[in-house]
């Protein structure tokens, strides 16, 4: 059984005020961890794969193509491929948002 915890996963970003991690990568599929601080800004870029957003904590505040909603704990949202997206927290708080990419780009 392997197990791990984000905040001692190496970081695959951190820079802007976010914090990445990789908390599982296989040729199926990869889900990472990112932390934002508040004002923190994902820029707009594609993948290659569908993502799906799952928001943990905070309330994200998301792009994708020409539309922008915001979202609570608990949302999952749907991200196709080659669309671009983007992830600002606008909080006062912490946010916290899982990605998932079905495969693995």
């Amino acid at each position: 059984m392997k197990s791990s915890i984000w905040i001692n996963e190496k970081p695959v970003l951190d820079s802007g005020g976010m914090l990445g991690t990789k908390l599982y990568s296989q040729p199926e599929g990869e889900l990472v961890h990112i932390r934002f601080e508040p004002g923190a800004h994902l820029k707009a870029h594609k993948t290659p794969v569908n993502v799906v957003f799952y928001v943990v904590e905070g309330t994200a505040t998301i792009q994708i193509g020409e539309e922008t909603a915001d979202f609570a704990p608990d949302n999952m949202i749907e991200s196709p491929k080659d669309i671009p997206h983007a992830i600002t927290n606008n909080g006062s708080g912490i946010l916290r948002v899982l990605v998932i990419k079905m495969p693995k780009p």
